[in-house]
């Protein structure tokens, strides 16, 4: 080893060639050239570097780019490709030579050469690089080779290039990604079965029920509802009991006096001497009375007292009404109080007759009936017949059973659908005539009429029941110049079939008011004109 310049004994420089003769004394014995053209970037030789070579410098970068990953230093021994570059600069010196040293010849031989291995004495540490050999910290070189490291770690790096992942990392993620979806599917179908096994086994806690919250805050006025919210709290169930038999019934408020109204059928039994109690809506239950009834008519008034705060009912019109008008029914059917059902008007000016239990026949009602499809049953007699308004339009007092014709509803004969109500126009004479008098007048023309009668018409009998004239001295009929025998076909123009059909026509009137009759006799027919009187009927 020569101490004055760090060179072992029988070695040059890295990168010296030959000495040429006469610039030494003494001849130095020829070494083997190098096997490649000398490196102008003093980089190493491709293949395993020679013994006494130093390592080459290598400019490592001290921050991490900003756009690629921390580089690390190649392992030793590692192939490195070689780094183009644009134009070659001088490389720093590693070492101050002893003497001059003539560069090497530009040209160099092909010969081989064995190197020597001695053991390797310790060798001084490398100078440091002058500044211009190294960048400064956090610096990146202006031209995109500066970042290229030939002994990092990785693929091959590009100028400007940056390191990137593998590809085998995006097929991970979507094989993750189905897997998770998978796992997903599976796991909601097992909760679904096991739900739905749940719910059906009724496995779990107390059972609760959905229901609905509450509703409509209110209802129409014209609507069903409506309408018995507003009738009920006047609507009273009538308890009747007499010395032969007791019975149900419906009757409605008048006035705020207490007159309630109701069919004469009703409180019949308690006529003489029975008792009469009426139960309002609310619950209240008062004694009634009998103010007066008509059995022709089929229509009473009672009395309550000690009850205020009544409400009346107001009363419709019923020749106003239309077929087909829709109407409610309240009562007491089969003793249920506060009953409400619906339908329609069915018909009008329908003659029907109810009662006739004596042998005398004074106990037939004659009326000319409105017809509703409204469920009536016993209990529903004297109730209210309400239009849309809640007006009372008639009082319900007959039904029609399929076993046993017209009857009133004291029967047990159930609803199929024909009730039959007095019109509340012929109600309200007879009420006010039982209030004001406590009996009731009667239009007639003043003629007794053959009720076995079989053709079509009504005719005049030829004598009275007690033997008199059938045609009433001076009365209306006789005015008219009616005489026994004649034959009335109709009535206002209306064909009438019946001598119960012609009564009902005129009771349909009162008393004062002018009819126009066509008489037939002996095969001739004529008008007459004839104004209705008045008969007393208790």
């Amino acid at each position: 080893m020569d101490e004055g310049n760090g060179v072992p004994q029988g070695a040059e420089p890295a990168g010296a060639g030959p000495i040429p003769d006469g610039d030494f004394e003494l001849a130095k014995p020829e070494r083997p050239s190098p096997l490649h053209e000398p490196d102008p970037y003093s980089t190493p030789p491709y293949g395993e570097p020679g013994p006494w070579a130093p390592a080459p410098l290598v400019q490592h970068p001290v921050a991490t780019p900003a756009q690629g990953t921390v580089m690390t230093p190649p392992a030793v021994g590692a192939a490195v490709p070689p780094e183009p570059a644009p134009a070659p600069t001088a490389p720093a010196p590693l070492t101050a030579p002893a003497a001059p040293i003539a560069p090497a010849p530009p040209t160099a031989p092909t010969a081989s050469i064995t190197p020597i291995t001695p053991a390797p004495p310790t060798m001084p540490a490398a100078p440091p690089a002058p500044a211009s050999a190294s960048l400064p910290a956090r610096q990146l070189p202006a031209d995109p080779w500066g970042r290229y490291d030939p002994w990092a770690a990785g693929p091959l790096q590009q100028p400007g290039a940056v390191a990137v992942h593998g590809g085998r990392r995006p097929r991970r993620r979507r094989a993750a990604l189905g897997w998770t979806l998978a796992l997903a599917l599976v796991a909601a179908g097992i909760g679904g079965l096991v739900g739905g096994y749940v719910e059906r086994e009724g496995i779990g806690g107390e059972v609760t029920l959905p229901h609905a919250k509450g509703g409509p805050a209110g209802r129409a006025p014209d609507s069903v509802a409506g309408i018995a919210a507003r009738a009920l709290p006047s609507v009273v169930t009538l308890h009747v009991a007499g010395t032969d038999e007791e019975g149900t019934g419906t009757g409605f408020v008048l006035d705020d006096r207490g007159h309630i109204l109701t069919n004469n059928h009703v409180v019949a039994p308690a006529a003489s001497g029975g008792k009469i109690s009426a139960t309002f809506s609310d619950g209240t239950s008062v004694k009634a009375t009998v103010v007066g009834r008509d059995s022709g008519y089929d229509l009473a008034v009672v009395q309550v007292s000690g009850v205020h705060g009544l409400t009346p009912l107001t009363l419709g019109d019923s020749d106003d009404v239309r077929v087909g008008d829709p109407v409610v029914a309240i009562g007491a059917p089969f003793d249920l109080a506060n009953t409400v059902t619906a339908g329609i008007i069915s018909a009008k000016e329908r003659p029907i007759t109810a009662g006739g239990e004596k042998s005398d026949g004074s106990g037939v009602s004659y009326v000319d009936a409105l017809q509703t499809d409204a469920p009536i049953n016993p209990g529903n007699s004297g109730g209210p017949l309400l239009d849309s308004r809640a007006h009372v339009i008639g009082i319900n007092s007959a039904i029609r059973s399929a076993d046993s014709g017209s009857e009133t509803e004291s029967g047990q004969a159930g609803s199929i659908g024909l009730g039959f109500a007095i019109p509340v126009n012929q109600a309200k004479r007879v009420a006010e005539e039982l209030i004001n008098d406590g009996r009731a007048t009667h239009p007639v023309i003043g003629v007794d009429l053959d009720m076995g009668y079989s053709g079509d018409g009504a005719r005049v009998d030829s004598r009275a029941p007690d033997g008199g004239p059938a045609v009433v001295k001076d009365g209306p009929a006789e005015r008219a110049g009616l005489r026994a025998g004649d034959l009335i076909t109709e009535v206002d123009g209306e064909p009438v079939h019946t001598g119960a059909e012609l009564i009902i026509r005129i009771r349909a009137h009162q008393p004062g008011d002018r009819l126009r009759l066509t008489v037939e006799r002996g095969g001739t027919e004529r008008e007459v004109s004839v104004v209705l009187g008045t008969a007393d009927q208790n």
